[in-house]
């Protein structure tokens, strides 16, 4: 069911499905990533159902590069059994932070998740909500132990402080600290709707920045779900391990 009100302040989620999958290229010359198939099911129709799993019904899609195909196979499949907001990105992507602001109508009213649609996991969500919950945040960035190029640093108290990329040795550290604890991000986060007071970018912007502004003054946490189901399907031999790990 696609929905175009705002209303409502049930537990949602956005996935960002908005992107141009360059990665996923020749499959993106004619698709959406978010229709990306692994084992017979789209990537977005794993993720509703993976939300719905842990009891999120309401969900907004941020579309773009074929939008439309995204938006006739949601009515086709009647949101695969989730109310779907769409969050129209069509005249200019916006990235996934500029995307996020976009869609605020949508997420202002409660406490949100934000996950990648070339993101699949078995992480679990409820654990996660808890956790954050536990911890008073304003911002819980799903992480793990995994070996990647880019981490997000995190001090002893388990506070957001920067990033850092070991293939061009640049990072920025917004929180100075004496020791830091790389972590890979997973692509999910939970956020307090508060958020939206304190948003200062304007247009196309990574959510990293929102992440990294905010971890100055508020609580910007990391919930490791190191060991559980991970991979990135943003590339086609991924597609191969991915049916491997979600049948």
């Amino acid at each position: 069911m696609i929905q175009k009100s705002a209303q409502g302040a049930n537990l949602r989620a956005i996935i960002f499905s908005a992107g141009l999958g360059t990665r996923l290229k020749p499959w993106t010359d004619q698709h959406p990533k978010a229709l990306a198939v692994v084992n017979g099911k789209p990537l977005l129709q794993r993720n509703i159902e993976y939300l719905q799993r842990s009891g999120i019904n309401e969900v907004v899609v941020n579309v773009h590069h074929f939008a439309g195909q995204v938006i006739d196979t949601l009515e086709k499949n009647n949101g695969w059994g989730s109310k779907i907001f769409i969050s129209d990105e069509k005249e200019e992507v916006l990235e996934t932070g500029g995307g996020l602001l976009k869609a605020k109508p949508f997420l202002e009213n409660s406490r949100f998740i934000s996950i990648n649609v070339d993101m699949l996991t078995d992480a679990d969500l409820g654990s996660m909500l808890a956790f954050h919950e536990q911890e008073k945040a304003m911002i819980t960035l799903a992480v793990t132990n995994r070996h990647t190029a880019r981490y997000l640093l995190f001090n002893k108290e388990n506070q957001l402080c920067g990033w850092r990329n070991t293939d061009s040795f640049r990072e920025r550290i917004v929180k100075p600290a004496a020791h830091y604890i790389e972590k890979a991000f997973s692509g999910i986060a939970v956020f307090e709707p508060a958020i939206f007071d304190h948003i200062h970018f304007e247009g196309k912007f990574s959510v990293i920045e929102i992440y990294l502004d905010l971890a100055l003054k508020y609580h910007v946490t990391g919930f490791d779900h190191s060991g559980g189901k991970l991979i990135d399907v943003g590339k086609p031999e991924n597609v191969i391990a991915a049916e491997k790990l979600f049948v």
